[in-house]
Parts: structure tokens; sequence; C-alpha cells
């Protein structure tokens, strides 16, 4: 009868520590070849917010994060036992768990499964330090670790991502270190965080391709990886807009406008747009017929609409938005044949890339034999620019299209191409500038 009560009582201990837990997000990847599914060799996600990041392996396609995986907050004086998050998360074959105790004393561990039976159990004597330990976890799809320290406790939910129905439990201790868990943490224990609403980048490997989709994470979402490319976007192939149909151009993952918006009234090049409720643009050398060929030329106020909420819709059509700094990264790395999604290079300000402008750039019109190879569909046009003063240059030699992330008050984020370098320039401008635009699909 004890026996009996006693596995009551921890049943019930280890329910309420199940909804005690982080509540969490599921992230579930798939991909395809326009319609023909593709197996995923490996997703990689990284944290564009806070930094870091996590790959997955096939077969598992499923992330599951705590709303903030990583390490929890610290006493600032260590004096607390601290359970750190196991990695990875979920696990396949093995995981890490790493804990920290403020002085030495007897240290109790029990993990248990979802049902609160306990799976392993034992009694060790640990210093002061961060003690890791090697999980391999059998049958079952989730469990509990908990350690007891002078009477407090610290637990941790492990998720199993393929369950082993005839694997056996087992918990090897790995060793200690005398060092702050505020440096382990950074170093060893976590190398993923997140919160809600971080900003994260999805890079799925497969047929040795890459596709890359940026999205700002809120709740469990399932993601289609799209491994086509140089065709009109799924069930979108044009859109129409302010009277005018645009073609659209699948690049991996991403759906844009294949050409530069020319929407609104043109208003002369020296005079500065204003917030009059209607939508103005310049064409080049106030010549409406530069802007049938090479599209309208926007300050970033008016383009945006007047709100500095990046990824807006702003002057686009319904359903579109204004590409992030971070979404024409993504295009970069698509389109470059060396540096690929998610590389460092593309976060550097100025010159990038080896051919991604190239690739980018139309096969014609461009001056002194500059033209590109238009390898994916983009078609960047040499619109020039506006100038703030309110002249006009450079048409024929540089494309230039304005991101939705601004720098300051003053400045926001741009691309260019140009008739003499084959990579992408990032760089800020004054937002009184007149650039291009083009739009990408939400």
């Amino acid at each position: 009868m004890s026996t009996k009560i006693f596995l009551s009582v921890l049943a019930f201990v280890f329910t309420v520590s199940a909804f005690g837990q982080k509540p969490t997000l599921e992230l579930t990847f798939t991909a395809v070849d326009n319609t023909s599914y593709v197996q995923l060799d490996s997703i990689k996600v990284m944290n564009r917010t806070q930094g870091g990041d996590t790959t997955l392996y096939w077969p598992d396609t499923v992330l599951v994060l705590d709303y903030h995986v990583g390490v929890p907050e610290l006493n600032p004086n260590w004096q607390r036992l601290q359970v750190f998050q196991n990695y990875p998360n979920p696990v396949k074959y093995q995981t890490t768990i790493s804990l920290y105790v403020p002085e030495k004393d007897d240290v109790g561990i029990i993990i248990a499964d979802i049902l609160g039976r306990v799976i392993l159990k034992t009694d060790r004597v640990m210093g002061e330090g961060i003690h890791s330990f090697r999980f391999a976890p059998g049958s079952g799809s989730l469990f509990f670790f908990n350690a007891q320290w002078r009477g407090e406790r610290g637990s941790i939910k492990i998720l199993q991502a393929t369950s082993n129905s005839n694997g056996v439990s087992s918990l090897e201790y790995l060793g200690a270190e005398a060092s702050s868990p505020q440096l382990k943490a950074t170093e060893d224990i976590q190398s993923f965080s997140f919160s809600l609403g971080d900003e994260l980048l999805y890079i799925g490997y497969g047929n040795a391709l890459q596709s890359g989709m940026m999205d700002t994470l809120e709740t469990s979402e399932t993601y289609t990886f799209q491994f086509a490319t140089n065709i009109p976007c799924l069930g979108t192939p044009t859109v129409t807009y302010a009277g005018q149909v645009y073609n659209t151009i699948q690049i991996f993952s991403q759906c844009w406008l294949k050409e530069n918006l020319n929407v609104g009234t043109m208003i002369p090049g020296g005079r500065d747009i204003s917030d009059d409720g209607i939508i103005e643009k310049y064409c080049y050398d106030n010549d409406p017929e530069r802007c049938a060929v090479y599209g309208g030329l926007y300050q970033w106020n008016e383009m945006m609409q007047y709100t500095t909420q990046q990824g807006t819709q702003g002057i686009c059509p319904p359903d579109w938005h204004l590409p992030t700094d971070e979404e024409w990264k993504v295009l970069e790395g698509a389109v470059d044949s060396q540096y690929g999604i998610g590389d460092i290079t593309w976060d550097d300000q100025g010159y990038r890339g080896i051919d991604a402008g190239i690739n980018m750039k139309t096969t014609s019109g461009w001056n002194s034999g500059g033209n590109g190879t238009n390898l994916f569909g983009f078609s960047g046009l040499p619109g020039g620019y506006r100038h703030f003063y309110g002249f006009f240059d450079f048409i024929g030699d540089y494309g230039n299209w304005w991101t939705s992330s601004e720098s300051d008050n003053y400045y926001a984020w741009y691309r260019y191409l140009g008739f003499n370098f084959p990579g992408v320039i990032r760089d800020t401008n004054y937002k009184e500038f007149g650039f291009s635009v083009r739009c990408i699909r939400d």
C-alpha cells in the first residue's frame, strides 16, 4: 500500500511540474520543388535578433522551442541551484544536461517520464561549479530532469524527436568545471536562445541546394521551403495593382515582383514628396516614359507611408510588403555562387558577394558592357536615382533599391547594383533620396 501511495504522489508532483514548464512553440519543416516533395538534408535556424543558431538533421524536421530557450536568469550571487536546458532539444540519440551547484553537498537527481514513473535516479556529492551529464533517452517522447540540493529544486523538460521503443535510458556523469554559470552558459550550455518576437532565419538544404526564409515568430508554425526558382510565383503569376499588371518571380522560398514598382502621381524632381494621402513618385528626368521602363523613384518615408515599421506594406499591393534588410540578405545569399544564405559576409556594410550582382542584373540595358546574366529572373534594371537636391543621375549605370529597415532618423538601408562590379553593395543613405522599390509577398 505504501508503495502505491508513493507512486501516486510522485505522479502528482511530476504532473504539476509538467504544467509548470515554460510554454513551447513547435516548428515543423518540409520542402517542395515547384509542387514535388523534396527530402531535406538539414535545416539551420538562425536567431537574427539575439544571435546563435541550431541545426536539425534528417529525419528530424521538428524543432521545439521554449519561449526562453537557453540559460534562465541567474541569481547575481550564484547562490541557488540552477538547471540549464539540455542541448540539443529535441533529442535524437543523446543530449547534454548541465547544472550549477553553489556549494559542495549532496545532489539528488531523478529523471521521470510523462506519467511520473522514475526512469533513472542517482545521488552524488558535487562541489561548487557546473556539472554536466549525458542523457540517452529510451522509449517515450517526454522526460523530466529534476535535481535537488539543500531543499532547492530545479527541473527541465526533455523532448525526444524519435522514440526508441527498445532503448534503455542512461545517464552518464561527464565532469565538472569550477567556472561561473554565466560564462559556461555563454560558451557551452546552449548555443541557441529564443524569445517571442525574435526574427528567425530558416535555411533548408536539399538536393545540393539551399532555400531560406525569414519570420518573426509568435506561434507554432509549419514552414515549406521552395526549391524552384526562375519561375512565376506558384499560384500568383501576376499581380494587378493600381491599373498595372506586374509579373512575379519565385527565387527559392521568396516571391518577388519581377518589375520595379510604378504606382502614384508623378511630381517634379525639385519638389519633396509630401504626406498628403496621395502616393507620389519621381520619374527620371521628369519623364513618364522612364517610369514605364524603370518604375518610379520614391523617397523612403513616402514608400513606407510614414511609418518606421520594417516589413510594412507601404505602397506595395495587398498581401505584399516592402522587403527588410534581412530579406535582401536572404536574396543575395540565394543568388551568389560562393556565399550562401546566412553567411556573415551579407552583414557587412559596403561591397559584398562574388557574382550576386551579375546574377540579379538584366541581360541588357547596362552601360559599358555591364549587363548581367539574370540567372534567377530578378531582372534588376539600372534606373539611377533622384538626388535629395532634386536632380537625377546614373541611369544606365546603377540600380538602387530601398529596404524597409531604417538605420536612424535620417538614414535607411538600401542596395545597389552597378555596371562596373559583380557583387552587391549594402549601404545607408538619406531618406530624401529617390530610389527604386521592389515588393515581396507576405
